[in-house]
């Protein structure tokens, strides 16, 4: 809780700047008490909207036709692995299975060739443990290569969807976020999805799902 303090407050600091910026253009030169009116006026005046916004960004990576793509791409790549080490596993069991059929028949001409095959078998298995955490850490590093990648994608189109927008701040509404209550007014959610939609184009995932 305490290594979130300095975020709060810096997010307090900001809005507060952003409110004496509109008051100092908005605003003739006046005494003190009339600054704190003017302060209550601004605060209480719907009508009046701050150069701010904020994104729901659990919202954006649904309706992000490039966010859904590389979501797609991740769960293709979650579901190669899962067969992939099904069909290991479908083999050691049907190795182990093998193995206590021919032993309670006396099947194995040594007690020799016995140990050999379960040895075999504890191979096999112990190659299955080694690939299973193998692929795992490959696709915990391609999940983290892709949300960089969108990451740096979002925050180059934010600066050019804001050229024409002239927010002083875009907040964003994860949990390590300044923003613990917003007007519904501030959320540009919508807008932002629009925008980046329109320089991706269709999500390949939905197109290809439709074929």
């Amino acid at each position: 809780m305490k290594n979130s303090t300095p975020y709060i407050v810096s997010g307090v600091l900001a809005v507060a700047i952003i409110i004496l910026y509109v008051l100092h253009f908005t605003s003739k030169p006046s005494t003190g008490r009339s600054a704190q009116k003017d302060l209550t006026t601004l605060l209480n005046d719907s009508s009046i909207t701050l150069p701010i916004g904020y994104v729901n960004v659990d919202s954006l990576l649904m309706n992000y036709n490039f966010a859904k793509d590389l979501n797609e791409s991740l769960l293709r790549k979650q579901e190669s692995t899962r067969a992939t080490l099904n069909q290991r596993e479908g083999q050691i069991r049907n190795a182990a299975a093998d193995f206590d059929r021919k032993l309670r028949n006396n099947a194995f001409l040594s007690t020799e060739r016995a140990q050999q095959e379960q040895n075999r078998i504890m191979q096999m298995d112990q190659e299955y443990q080694q690939l299973a955490e193998r692929l795992t850490q490959e696709f915990m590093i391609e999940q983290e290569k892709l949300n960089i990648q969108m990451e740096d994608t979002i925050r180059a189109r934010m600066k050019e969807f804001n050229r024409d927008k002239h927010y002083e701040i875009i907040f964003s509404n994860r949990t390590t976020s300044t923003i613990l209550l917003a007007e519904d007014k501030y959320d540009i959610t919508n807008e932002v999805v629009e925008f980046l939609n329109s320089k991706y184009g269709p999500a390949t995932a939905a197109a290809t799902s439709e074929k």
